[in-house]
């Protein structure tokens, strides 16, 4: 029982030091959303490179010429993006920002769409919140997009971390009140 203890505690400290980390990275990147933006294109640049090389290396395990072509130019074509996002970072944030505005645009359709289905029920006027307040941000993205590409993404990126970290560092601290409570 104490080393299961012990080991609870351990990671415990390591999500708050996480917690820490993720939340200063976060008000870095809100700090400085044009390099937070870059960084962003350049490590979604390598995980589309990744996919790429995987593609190729299944198609090399596939049976029939068909699916092993088609294996082939979907490897090609992942490697294609990523190299030119890995050397072109600037135009990669543009057209990332820009495929976040349409991702944005449709999940507030989405949004909306949910609520009317479900507005009788209890909490659902979060949804409708939700949809208009995604609608709203999209329309700022395309409204003044490209110029935006150069604050969204990096500021975006910088919310998600600051919301994760507070929630790696959250939920070990409640884990300890309730412990203390207990004892």
């Amino acid at each position: 029982m104490r080393n299961f203890v012990s080991v609870r505690e351990s990671s415990s400290g390591w999500s708050i030091f996480f917690g820490i980390l993720l939340v200063v990275a976060g008000f870095a990147s809100i700090a400085l959303p044009f390099f937070a933006g870059i960084a962003a294109s350049i490590f979604f640049g390598w995980l589309i490179l990744l996919a790429g090389v995987s593609h190729l290396v299944y198609a090399w395990f596939e049976r029939g010429a068909g699916a092993v072509i088609w294996q082939i130019l979907i490897g090609l074509v992942y490697i294609g993006a990523a190299v030119v996002m890995l050397l072109l970072p600037l135009t990669a944030v543009v057209a990332l920002t820009l495929v976040l505005g349409w991702y944005i645009a449709i999940e507030g359709v989405f949004e909306v769409v949910l609520f009317s289905r479900l507005r009788r029920v209890p909490g659902a006027g979060w949804l409708l919140f939700d949809g208009i307040v995604s609608l709203v941000l999209a329309g700022l993205i395309f409204l003044h997009w490209p110029s935006s590409s150069f604050w969204v993404l990096g500021t975006l990126v910088g919310i998600s971390l600051v919301f994760s970290g507070i929630a790696r560092l959250t939920m070990p601290m409640a884990r300890r009140r309730i412990a203390t409570a207990a004892a």
